[in-house]
């Protein structure tokens, strides 16, 4: 390659992250002017996490739109994130950048099919995780996370019939710790921690003999089985910053290794590989389809918009 086209490559690049600062200084100027936050979550990209006036998970992130005195929350996350939001702050304007980041796990739980299987289980308590749409919520009797599923559980009497929905894959770990005999799980799934290899797991667990492999409880079993850890995005995160080890196979969405390693740089953490091996490793197609442009553009419009039908 000669010198000149070297030079014309590094001016390239320069201009591109001058661009790129404009737009978060742009951005940084609405939130200004328009009383406006960012939302986002662990499974965002570092240039949206960094951006974002709060990062947590799903539980974090329905707490601060609770608590916000915002004219506006731009959620950078999926749909239901941003309609727990605008169920949760009624009186701020809710956007996301991009209406077709939607959910494989809350589009695994169709409405009719789901009333259709509460029906056919009377007596029973339904507790919805999070990761549902808004009309699955209104036939719910308690909304849970990751981070607090087992403790709501937990704290019910043993005889509470339940119904669990919609991750097979958490309803599963739930009934085999707390051993309950009357718990009903719907059958559903996420896209990410369903594809995660458990043999290729392993054969990265030979390489990196000393890295404690942590899961979230989406995953399947066999990959719960093998972890060092199992918990939520949060609790993941929180075990990286507390524990001792310093080295990490992670089996959850790839986006969480961004606050992993901002919080503690001199460890090393791999990304579990998922089934497919063509693919570096397991991320949200629907999280990702996210960006700071798009950010930019929807403060910018105020478009697209959130609202729930009465």
């Amino acid at each position: 390659m000669s010198v000149n086209n070297i030079s014309v490559e590094k001016g390239f690049v320069n201009k591109k992250i001058e661009a790129e600062k404009d737009v978060v200084e742009e951005i940084n100027k609405l939130k200004k002017e328009k009383n406006a936050i960012i939302l986002a979550h662990y499974y965002q990209t570092g240039d949206i996490q960094d951006i974002a006036d709060f990062v947590g998970d799903s539980l974090a992130l329905s707490q601060k739109a609770a608590e916000t005195d915002a004219s506006i929350i731009l959620f950078a996350g999926v749909h239901f994130m941003a309609e727990t939001a605008k169920i949760l702050a009624p009186n701020s304007k809710v956007l996301i950048p991009d209406l077709n980041a939607g959910c494989s796990l809350a589009d695994s739980c169709p409405p009719k099919e789901f009333k259709k299987f509460i029906d056919e289980h009377p007596d029973h308590l339904v507790i919805s995780y999070v990761n549902t749409t808004a009309e699955i919520k209104t036939m719910t009797d308690i909304c849970c996370t990751s981070t607090n599923a087992l403790k709501i559980i937990e704290s019910l009497p043993k005889e509470q019939k339940i119904i669990f929905a919609p991750d097979r894959n958490l309803g599963s770990y739930i009934k085999r710790i707390t051993g309950r005999e009357d718990m009903v799980i719907w059958n559903g799934a996420c896209h990410v921690h369903e594809e995660f290899s458990l043999e290729s797991i392993l054969e990265l667990k030979k390489e990196y003999p000393k890295a404690k492999v942590i899961s979230h409880p989406e995953c399947q079993k066999p990959i719960q089985l093998i972890s060092d850890f199992v918990g939520s995005t949060a609790a993941l995160l929180n075990y990286t910053k507390t524990d001792n080890s310093s080295e990490y196979i992670v089996a959850t969405e790839s986006g969480i290794l961004h606050q992993m390693k901002k919080q503690n740089p001199e460890k090393t953490y791999l990304v579990a590989p998922p089934k497919d091996s063509t693919c570096g490793c397991n991320d949200c197609n629907f999280m990702k389809l996210i960006t700071v442009n798009k950010i930019y553009n929807t403060l910018k419009y105020e478009m697209p918009e959130v609202t729930l039908s009465q």
